[in-house]
């Protein structure tokens, strides 16, 4: 089988939300994450992310980081926000370059949200996380996540909740800096390459528009935003992530949209 539909799996978070938005159900707690089980050996991970409160301020260790610490790949991600609330924001990046041992004092004495560098966030908004970079996301945001099928996180600050801190760990792994313009993206409803990265590929698909697609055939995840996306015989709708081994073959209907992404040189499968 070529392609198939992932499996929803929904994760309680305190940070989560009891309303879900459509087209999801309500699942009688606070979910924070709904992710899309991968198929065996693949290297990208897809997830849902809904807010209620402010996240911990995180960072992410590159691939060879985090092999030293024993984990099998770092953790590059990417957002595109779906839908937020009036005033919401993200953070990515610090207000000004910061030295290890400032990064460090700021963590350590609460003082590292203000040093952070906070963006609207706004639908179509799409952030680009690499590893080394510090972040956090605020509350009132439905996101699409997209990041190398890892989890290992530092966390910096998580505003005094009772959950372990990372901080010589993360200060190693950061870069504490401005984000960089080429980190963010606006979705302005044309097909675009919205990421083209070291760990995975992003592109937004509108209609017939199939510009931002690699032109070799590679395995990777569709995640429709509205109206349809066929898989050949495998119809996917918004709220659902598809795995295919060719995501040239995608297919939307009249006006759809969806995000698809996939690694280079990704071989995973078999699919079930």
């Amino acid at each position: 089988m070529s392609t198939a539909l992932l499996k929803p799996i929904a994760v309680a978070k305190p940070w989560g939300v009891m309303d879900m938005p459509p087209p999801f159900a309500a699942q009688g707690n606070r979910v924070g994450e709904i992710w899309f089980d991968p198929p065996p050996g693949a290297s990208l991970l897809v997830k849902y992310l809904f807010t209620s409160q402010k996240l911990s301020v995180q960072v992410h260790p590159d691939d060879a980081a985090a092999r030293a610490a024993g984990a099998e790949r770092g953790k590059e991600e990417c957002w595109y926000i779906v839908a937020a609330e009036p005033g919401a924001q993200i953070a990515v990046g610090t207000k000004r370059p910061l030295s290890d041992e400032e990064l460090a004092f700021a963590a350590s004495n609460g003082e590292l949200e203000d040093q952070l560098q906070w963006h609207p966030a706004e639908p179509g908004g799409f952030f680009h996380i690499p590893p080394g970079t510090i972040h956090a996301i605020g509350p009132g945001i439905e996101l699409i996540e997209i990041q190398q099928n890892s989890d290992i996180t530092y966390r910096l600050f998580d505003y005094g909740r009772p959950r372990a801190l990372h901080i010589a760990e993360a200060v190693a792994a950061a870069r504490a800096e401005p984000m960089r313009a080429a980190q963010y993206r606006r979705a302005d409803g044309q097909s675009a390459r919205l990421l083209d990265g070291p760990a995975f590929g992003v592109a937004l698909l509108c209609g017939d528009d199939r510009h931002g697609l690699p032109r070799e055939a590679r395995a990777g995840a569709v995640i429709p935003l509205s109206g349809s996306a066929a898989l050949g015989r495998l119809l996917l709708a918004p709220g659902q992530c598809g795995w295919t081994e060719n995501i040239g073959e995608v297919a939307l209907g009249g006006g759809g949209q969806c995000l698809v992404a996939w690694a280079p040189g990704e071989a995973a499968g078999p699919l079930e």
